[in-house]
């Protein structure tokens, strides 16, 4: 594999779950550098549990942020609260000066940090926030391959009755620009094909099940081919994703989380990632939580986390081309 000039972060996520066992057994799984950003003790003891005394292989260095209180698998503790956020702080700041290639974040707990009196949504929330950008797309691809189905979302941690004041004109250009710049840009798609869904069933039926189709989503559908996107839709969501069908497209734009992403959890469940797009750094994730309940037991499955670091080296090493 060849490898990126700087190294691929990994904030190592809520100490008391699965994130520190699954970030450092992915990161011994690559080649490509990478700089685990936790605390050393914590991920030195998962380092014995797998029978590596003494240091870690060269590709793999720490960068110790300590932990508030001694962490204990399974046990939430709000006084480590203040350690994960300090671990994707620092993730931040060291992409933002080039010291790093790409972020991967390994799960953390919302609601302790909720609980911690620290205001929360998500990993996708906060580094908007910290770099400073008005709009930000999360998509879900179902593996690191090329041929993996692509899905992201219009809106993300929206209630569903504030659904359709949420998604607007506005709303859906900025998704639908970043969605294909993005496609061309780091995927190295020359021309993305882009399929998007309705909003209501069988996509509105013409104004007869909702409007929001007529009167928002074929407007922006119609402005982006103005544009030169590959845009086909609005269509209806329990069709888009039948097999043959799906595969004309390179994404598929849905309006909100539960319509795309049961379908990307049942086809890559296991192997997903989860990228921020419209960030000026590269951001991918696993695809699953904490896991609480096996922490600590040595048997987590490092599938998606595995698949989170190839992609983020895919996506560094494009960013790396197109800049040269």
């Amino acid at each position: 594999m060849s490898c990126i000039s700087a190294p691929i972060a990994i904030t190592t996520g809520e100490p008391a779950g699965i994130g520190p066992e699954v970030s450092l057994k992915a990161a011994l799984a690559l080649s490509a550098p990478v700089v685990l950003i936790g605390d050393r003790s914590l991920l030195m003891n998962e380092a014995r549990k797998l029978g590596i005394e003494g240091s870690l292989p060269g590709h793999i260095t720490i960068d110790h942020v300590p932990l508030g209180v001694p962490a204990k698998a399974g046990r939430l503790d709000v006084k480590n609260v203040p350690y994960v956020i300090e671990t994707l702080a620092r993730a931040h700041e060291g992409v933002s000066c080039a010291g790093y290639s790409a972020i991967v974040t390994a799960p953390v707990q919302k609601s302790i940090i909720n609980d911690a009196g620290i205001p929360f949504s998500g990993h996708t929330e906060f580094f908007q926030e910290k770099a400073h950008v008005s709009r930000v797309v999360m998509m879900l691809v179902s593996s690191p391959k090329k041929e993996a189905l692509r899905v992201a979302l219009a809106t993300t941690h929206v209630p569903i009755r504030a659904l359709a004041d949420t998604i607007t004109g506005p709303l859906l250009d900025d998704v639908i620009r970043i969605l294909h710049r993005d496609l061309c840009h780091d995927f190295a798609i020359t021309r993305p094909r882009i399929g998007i869904t309705g909003l209501n069933p069988h996509a509105g039926e013409s104004g007869h099940i909702g409007t929001e189709e007529i009167e928002v989503i074929i407007p922006a559908v119609k402005r982006a081919i103005a544009q030169g996107v590959l845009l086909e839709g609005p269509l209806p969501a329990d069709t888009i994703f039948v097999p043959g069908h799906m595969d004309k497209y390179d994404a598929i734009l849905c309006m909100y989380h539960d319509q795309g992403l049961p379908v990307l959890k049942h086809v890559g469940f296991g192997l997903g990632v989860n990228i921020t797009l419209g960030l000026p750094y590269i951001r991918t994730s696993v695809d699953h939580g904490t896991a609480l309940d096996i922490a600590g037991t040595g048997t987590a499955d490092i599938g998606s986390m595995t698949s989170a670091l190839e992609l983020a080296h895919f996506l560094a090493k494009n960013r790396e081309t197109r800049k040269a």
